[in-house]
């Protein structure tokens, strides 16, 4: 056997071994975090229905300073619409397809650096001490790229923590507001 056909059956089984690696990842993905607020649902529902209040609390916003940001539909809650374009944070748009206070849905496409279509989903469920609210975002996750992503880009380690520091970014807000 020659050398050349060794390192292309090298390289073949190696690129069967990724997309095989790749095709046994789960078809959707979850990523969820939550905190407890001391204020009311009625203090943290308009941090979330209204897009542009999201500046206070949302650590994407703080990602691009030169983001481009426009609004449209309603004001707040379902029909709110937020597109965002910038260099670093690529481009994007969300609407918020279910608001209620204890539940804001919000339908989350992204157009570059890569397309991809997502929901985000907060829920503020009260407690004895405040409210328990929750971040999550799912979604599918194609062979390309969300598969072979998911390979070396770890959604719970990479995004978790951009998660519980905008939780806790809220978390403020509402407590300065709710008092």
């Amino acid at each position: 056997m020659s050398p050349l056909l060794i390192v292309l059956l090298v390289v073949a089984a190696a690129v069967l071994g990724v997309l095989a690696l790749a095709l046994s990842r789960p078809n959707v993905f979850r990523i969820e975090r939550s905190t407890l607020v001391e204020a009311p649902p009625e203090a943290i529902y308009p941090l979330i229905a209204d897009f542009k209040g999201w500046n206070r609390w949302s650590p994407f916003e703080a990602m691009d300073p030169n983001l481009r940001r426009s609004y449209a539909g309603s004001a707040q809650g379902a029909g709110a619409l937020y597109a965002w374009e910038g260099r670093k944070a690529g481009s994007g748009r969300m609407e918020i397809v279910e608001a209620t206070l204890s539940k804001v849905l919000i339908k989350l496409d992204f157009f570059k650096p890569f397309e991809g279509h997502n929901q985000a989903e907060f829920t503020l469920v009260p407690e004895a001490a405040g409210t328990r609210v929750s971040w999550a975002m799912f979604g599918p996750q194609t062979l390309f790229p969300g598969k072979l992503m998911s390979l070396v880009f770890n959604m719970e380690h990479n995004l978790g923590p951009t998660f519980e520091k905008g939780l806790a970014d809220m978390k403020t807000a509402a407590e300065a507001s709710g008092k």
